[in-house]
């Protein structure tokens, strides 16, 4: 009993984990795979492994993304297709055609980089028209802070994710360690939350040491178990500490009368009525 009462009690929640920039690095990236199968991979289209990489992780049993490569608002060498908000829907439309040739077994998106079309909601209003043809969710890598795939995503069947944490922005290993204790208590605070890493040798490694050690309250989930879940428009700041109320005691209370004792009977009636009604016995009921 006291065991299933701390289990209740406990904050449950899910995490996902997503390594993107697959396709490029396939000695780290087979070690990603070897990794629990609820950890999803998303896929450069254009990288030299793509199709070897997207095949070998859905044999696996693994959720595969397409990684489609969006430009970012800092000058920097592009993938090949790089969507802009300049292009046309039919240029789009092809990119993500080809994309999804590339990248077999897929079943969402995501972007690589992305700053500039993301914060575009002429841009990105024309991906979602394109995506609506397809069966993909969206997943928001959250790469600026007004990010428009939600609003832009409005009157189509395309459901969005957004990522909370960034493991390795960082390539230090106590940062990246610190990220992964981030998304864990974000998961447990908020009941879910989406954490993006990348093969990099370091991230390999950290990943290798602490998911092993996830606590028993965290499951590890795929993207796609996350999509009926309320959408987190960021991260949410603490809740402010209340003020503590000016009180002032009212000055002793006496009884005109002696109290009568109340009989041991009664008061073992009384916390007996108050346990049955309880919200943790009331959710045991509801268990068994």
């Amino acid at each position: 009993m006291c065991g299933l009462f701390f289990t209740l009690s406990a904050h449950a929640g899910k995490l996902s984990i997503v390594i993107d920039d697959f396709g490029y690095r396939p000695v780290e990236e087979n070690k990603v795979l070897q990794m629990p199968t609820a950890i999803s991979v998303a896929v450069l289209p254009n990288a030299p492994h793509a199709r070897e990489m997207a095949t070998k992780a859905h044999q696996g049993g693994r959720e595969v993304l397409i990684h489609l490569p969006m430009a970012p608002l800092s000058k920097q060498p592009l993938e090949k297709d790089t969507l802009t908000p300049e292009m046309s829907s039919t240029e789009i439309e092809r990119i993500i055609r080809e994309a999804s040739g590339k990248v077999p077994y897929a079943v969402g998106l995501n972007n690589h980089m992305g700053s500039k079309m993301t914060s575009s909601l002429p841009g990105m209003q024309k991906v979602m028209q394109v995506l609506n043809h397809y069966n993909y969710y969206f997943l928001d890598s959250m790469t600026i802070g007004n990010s428009q795939s939600v609003p832009a995503a409005q009157g189509t069947k395309v459901k969005v994710l957004k990522r909370r944490v960034f493991l390795d922005d960082s390539q230090n290993e106590a940062s990246i360690r610190t990220q992964f204790t981030r998304a864990v208590k974000l998961a447990q605070r908020d009941g879910y939350a989406i954490a993006i890493g990348h093969p990099h040798p370091t991230t390999v490694r950290v990943l290798q040491q602490m998911l092993p050690t996830l606590p028993a309250d965290i499951t590890l989930v795929r993207p796609s178990q996350l999509l009926n879940e309320p959408l987190h428009q960021g991260a949410t700041p603490p809740p402010a500490k209340p003020p503590a109320p000016h009180f002032r005691a009212p000055g002793m209370c006496k009884a005109n009368k002696p109290v009568p004792p109340v009989p041991q009977s009664r008061a073992i009636e009384l916390i007996g009525d108050s346990i049955a009604q309880s919200r943790l016995v009331q959710s045991i009921k509801q268990l068994f």
